[in-house]
């Protein structure tokens, strides 16, 4: 039985460092859903829909509820709780509005720093994610919603980037020491892409890094500037999956900041938002030996 036990864990160490010889798989995207009471009401259809498709994992990008909901405790645990009833592996990126909106007044005057810990705690207290099957994610030390898997010689990255300045303006201090680390956890998974010859990167976040079109800083350049320079040194494809504002959209918007050329191998994805309640599935497949992703509404 020992030897039984070994020899399964070795396979399976095997398969996760070795991309597979063709990926072809899919899973879901969705985000800034439920905000009001009648998306509450039908956002367990929709974890039910997700049941019935044939998917790899589901994830949300963020903002389970409206900016001026109370930031409860309650409301974190049934949040949770929906999340759970997903028969797929479910991964949770958190938005704005669970943390750093919650010092509105209509959201309860909550301190920022300690919704994030609370955050923390519910949904990302071990190295799984939630769903009733449940991946292994590694995490990073200290910045737990950092998060990344491998899926058929694909990585998988989360990151803690909440619009729509990614906190900068509110608190310059917190904004400085998380972004750091995220552009370190983005440059170690890169690199861990690279070495073991993974054929393509998602980067999965909840703000939308262009929504300020002028220039000026919003907390973005420096998140910007490693996503060009990552994904130029990058072989494969890279494919950013956000919310934030509530526009299903694919195009390719990021450019080099230095020389304005546009970023070939980098593809965007913005999720539905409320008032749209709707999921998007993206297939992953290779062709010629090249990832591709392909993009569509979910219903």
């Amino acid at each position: 039985m020992l030897t039984k036990m070994i020899a399964a864990v070795a396979v399976f160490a095997a398969l996760s460092i070795h991309p597979a010889l063709a990926a072809d798989f899919t899973f879901a995207a969705l985000g800034d859903t439920p905000y009001t009471r009648e998306d509450e009401a039908r956002f367990p259809d929709l974890i039910a829909e997700l049941n019935r498709q044939k998917l790899a994992f589901v994830v949300h990008v963020g903002d389970f509820k409206s900016a001026d909901t109370p930031c409860t405790d309650e409301l974190f645990l049934q949040r949770r709780d929906w999340f759970s009833y997903s028969h797929h592996p479910f991964v949770f990126v958190p938005g704005d509005n669970e943390w750093t909106d919650c010092t509105r007044l209509r959201a309860g005057r909550y301190d920022a720093l300690l919704r994030l810990a609370r955050l923390r705690e519910i949904f990302f207290r071990d190295e799984h994610s939630l769903g009733q099957i449940r991946l292994v994610l590694d995490r990073q030390h200290g910045y737990v919603e950092h998060s990344r898997w491998r899926q058929e010689g694909v990585l998988f990255v989360t990151l803690n980037v909440p619009g729509p300045n990614n906190h900068a303006r509110a608190h310059p201090q917190e904004f400085r020491v998380r972004s750091a680390a995220l552009i370190e956890w983005l440059d170690q998974s890169f690199e861990l892409a690279r070495r073991e010859r993974l054929k393509g990167v998602v980067i999965l976040m909840q703000a939308n890094p262009w929504v300020s079109p002028t220039g000026h800083y919003f907390g973005f350049r420096e998140l910007l500037a490693a996503f060009a320079g990552q994904t130029r040194r990058f072989p494969g494809e890279v494919l950013l999956v956000h919310g934030d504002t509530h526009r299903y959209r694919v195009d390719k918007p990021l450019r080099d900041l230095a020389t304005r050329e546009q970023v070939a191998n980098f593809t965007r994805v913005e999720v539905f938002g409320y008032p749209t309640m709707n999921w998007v599935r993206i297939r992953v497949s290779e062709e010629s030996g090249r990832v591709r992703f392909h993009v569509t509404p979910g219903s």
